[in-house]
């Protein structure tokens, strides 16, 4: 992580430095390209502030924080910035896990959840509805040799169940949705 300080109404210790890079090698933990950090330690009147700002490949934090004490506005600011971390890598997670499963799901892909065998239900499929009409749908059928298919109609954007029957006619049931 490169590490820049700006002191201001200070001047620079060497040992501050160290303490602040110690408290930084914390959040390096969280990212996992290179980084770059740029701090500023200044005195206000009777206030000690400590402003971070972090910069990564796509991700830019901030923080400031004022204390009695330059040690306990560093401390503070490093746990600001820790906890945006923190929040920006469960949101870039949790959009990770989102898309990862709108990219597996494809129309007329289907999913399957299994259930334990004390549960009347044995199975659940989520299938994204295609829109096509009846003759599609029953031409679909023909081609798979599938037993039944839930479709949006395209002409009435209603929600459809064709299947086929043992003598192998069809039955339509429609939504009024």
């Amino acid at each position: 992580m490169q590490t820049s300080f700006t002191f201001r109404n200070m001047e620079a210790v060497e040992w501050l430095k160290d303490y602040v890079d110690k408290k930084l090698s914390k959040i390096e933990r969280y990212v996992d390209k290179p980084v770059s950090a740029t701090v500023t330690l200044s005195i206000e009147k009777f206030r000690n502030v400590a402003e971070v700002k972090l910069s990564a490949k796509g991700m830019n934090l901030q923080g400031r924080e004022e204390a009695k004490e330059m040690t306990l506005a560093v401390d503070s600011v490093i746990d600001n910035i820790e906890r945006q971390m923190k929040k920006y890598k469960e949101k870039t997670r949790n959009h990770k896990d989102v898309a990862s499963r709108s990219e597996s799901m494809e129309p007329g892909s289907e999913e399957y959840d299994e259930y334990d065998e004390s549960s009347k239900v044995v199975e659940t499929k989520k299938v994204i509805l295609e829109p096509m009409s009846l003759e599609d749908a029953i031409l679909e059928m023909d081609e798979s040799k599938k037993m039944f298919i839930i479709y949006r109609d395209s002409p009435s954007e209603k929600v459809s169940v064709i299947y086929r029957r043992d003598d192998e006619k069809y039955v339509l049931i429609e939504t009024n949705s």
